[in-house]
């Protein structure tokens, strides 16, 4: 099935969307960016993610992301669904989220990107959309993905979080560990001399001591 892999860059596709028609590109610009795919409009878990999606967009844009989801249906389906998803986070029902919603109809964009789920079907028989989470840096690559199946409802909390990472690894030479939160130690990158850490990272670090005697576990400050 076709898809993208970590480093490839997003297709510059056009698609129709609640605000409008888009080129991918265009829409990016120089900013990160995230594309979330869901099954189908007017379902519970799509609703519920969508709803948290929107409460944490201020969150997302602090951290110059753009957010744009996808589902299969058109788009007067996802105006009337954008309601419901308001009216769920106890909000005006409005067709107004914070962000575009591609219409997917013909579910060709889910193909080209590798988002169907062949275990859950539709009464049809047809593949749904899995839930698939893309980020993009601002050069248009992908950065990470996470693949869902489509009865698993995802947690934008640690989207948001992985978020953090990807921007901090991008620019300073250090990787973030299990249950890494923003504030927390990093580890200096393996392939990162000693000499040139002490450089790098004024506050110093510290390395953990191990049967292997490899110097491998070195902790530092998070970078400011």
């Amino acid at each position: 099935m076709p898809g993208l892999l970590l480093g490839d860059e997003a297709p510059n596709f056009q698609a129709e969307t609640t605000q409008g028609p888009i080129r991918f590109h265009e829409f990016l610009g120089n900013s990160w960016g995230i594309l979330f795919s869901h099954p189908r409009d007017f379902t519970p878990v799509c609703t519920t993610e969508l709803g948290r999606a929107a409460k944490l967009a201020p969150e997302f844009a602090k951290r110059n992301i753009k957010m744009i989801a996808l589902s299969i249906d058109d788009v007067k389906d996802h105006l009337s669904w954008s309601k419901d998803i308001n009216a769920y986070n106890g909000d005006e029902a409005t067709e107004k989220l914070p962000f575009p919603i591609i219409a997917d109809s013909k579910r060709e964009l889910a193909v080209q990107l590798g988002m169907l789920d062949p275990d859950e079907k539709d009464k049809d028989g047809i593949p749904l959309t899995a839930r698939v989470v893309f980020v993009f840096g601002p050069d248009k690559k992908l950065k990470l993905s996470i693949l869902y199946p489509a009865t698993t409802g995802r947690n934008f909390d640690e989207i948001l979080r992985v978020v953090d990472s990807l921007q901090l690894t991008a620019t300073k030479k250090v990787a973030t560990p299990v249950d890494w939160k923003p504030g927390n130690e990093v580890m200096v990158i393996p392939s990162l001399p000693d000499e040139e850490a002490k450089k790098l990272f004024p506050g110093g670090f510290c390395a953990k001591k191990l049967p292997s005697g490899k110097n491998y576990l070195r902790y530092t400050p998070h970078p400011q």
